[in-house]
């Protein structure tokens, strides 16, 4: 039989069980032929099998030593490549030097201002004389206790010595106002959304390959504009009425969606009921904010025509997110139109109106029209009208809007 023979032989054996070894397996095979063959035959199972005439020569010397194997282990205990910080103990101290280089390692470090990917923390070490790959810098990070992390909010401003009371305080009117049988509101403006097919934010099931395919840029389109829409959130019902508008978010259009929702659904769901109160839960600034002229004004006119007292209760400054509306109702609406572009108002109109959840929220929509103009002054002499009455506690935060004979 012919080397080559004997090459082609082998190859097809090896070949037809090689998916069936692993490493000790095809180690041990292969010492087995070449001792079956005698002279020559380390050359001719490495020539035919691919595998080095080391290997096949450390696969002879174990079995001639009659070495014996844990399961599961391809190797004895230690051996294979030393681990990266085994080699280099100094490794993980120098990883972590920039990783967090204001605490731990060189305040002038070049990625104490840059983005600490892996790629650039093993360029980083590399220089440092540890040449690493980043697959083993996250290795490394993983195992000291790092993870891949955003950025949270939890760090508010400048508390409000009053902070606590006048949570407290609005917890019992609004208690006080549900236990009356009264209308209790949470009101505020959603963030405002540019009109036209522009990329918004989340994921939704489609067919792989076949994205939504939407504008590289969000440069506004001026002549389609943008959405305002402003919530009004029964608190009590767990019902929510949305005004979208196409002009501007003022005073003005905040109190016309209080309107709207008193006459779309409010003056419906409270019919059994003789409303004498009216209780409004806003945030401290923006278009509802207490040192806004125009928002009493144009309450003081909306208790006039109702008939009704109109209170309002505003959060601290700084505390917006503990407005119900915000984690009640706007997160929901987000949810259902992620990955959809907000092509035109019908569209938005329609998804905020489709928002349900399992604990019973409706959302309800409807497109206005009007024009709300910026920069409307309210003179002293109007202001002076106002038959508004201050709370004893806080009257800045909380005042009630009496109408007027």
């Amino acid at each position: 039989m012919t080397d080559e023979t004997i090459v082609y032989w082998l190859r097809s054996k090896y070949q037809s069980l090689v998916e069936e070894l692993d490493e000790r397996g095809r180690r041990r095979w292969a010492a087995v032929e070449a001792r079956s063959l005698g002279r020559g035959g380390i050359t001719a199972v490495a020539k035919a099998t691919g595998l080095s005439d080391r290997t096949v020569r450390t696969g002879i010397g174990e079995l001639q030593a009659g070495v014996r194997w844990l399961a599961g282990r391809q190797r004895q205990a230690g051996g294979g490549r030393k681990a990266a910080q085994e080699k280099a103990p100094e490794l993980m101290k120098a990883l972590e030097g920039l990783v967090e280089p204001a605490t731990r390692g060189d305040p002038q470090s070049p990625l104490k201002w840059t983005c600490k990917s892996t790629r650039e923390l093993a360029k980083e070490l590399k220089k440092l004389g540890h040449a690493v790959s980043r697959t083993t810098v996250a290795k490394l990070l993983k195992e000291a206790g790092y993870s891949l992390q955003a950025n949270r909010k939890t760090i508010e401003g400048a508390q409000h010595p009053d902070r606590n009371a006048q949570f407290e305080h609005i917890n019992r009117r609004v208690k006080a106002q549900r236990r009356a049988g009264q209308p209790a509101l949470s009101v505020d403006t959603k963030k405002k959304e540019n009109i036209g097919n522009y990329k918004n934010p989340g994921r939704t099931w489609r067919r792989k390959g076949e994205p939504v395919k939407v504008k590289t840029h969000d440069f506004p389109d001026k002549t389609k504009g943008k959405a305002v829409p402003y919530g009004v959130y029964d608190i009590g019902k767990n019902e929510a009425w949305v005004n979208v508008g196409i002009s501007h978010d003022t005073a003005q259009f905040a109190v016309a969606s209080i309107r709207a929702w008193w006459q779309r659904l409010g003056r419906r769901r409270y019919q059994r009921t003789q409303v004498q109160r009216l209780l409004v839960t806003a945030d401290s600034g923006g278009s509802n904010g207490p040192r806004n002229r125009l928002w009493k004004y144009e309450l003081q006119k909306l208790a006039d025509k109702l008939g009704m007292a109109i209170e309002v209760c505003h959060f601290p400054p700084g505390t917006s997110k503990w407005n119900k509306i915000e984690h009640r109702v706007f997160c929901h609406i987000t949810r259902t139109w992620r990955a959809q572009p907000l092509e035109s108002y019908e569209i938005v109109v329609q998804l905020i109106g489709s928002t349900r959840t399992d604990t019973g929220l409706a959302v309800h929509a409807t497109l206005d029209e009007n024009d709300y103009p910026k920069g409307l002054q309210v003179s002293d002499e109007d202001y002076q009208a106002l038959n508004i009455k201050p709370g004893k506690f806080h009257g800045d935060w909380n005042y009630t809007l009496l109408p007027r004979p």
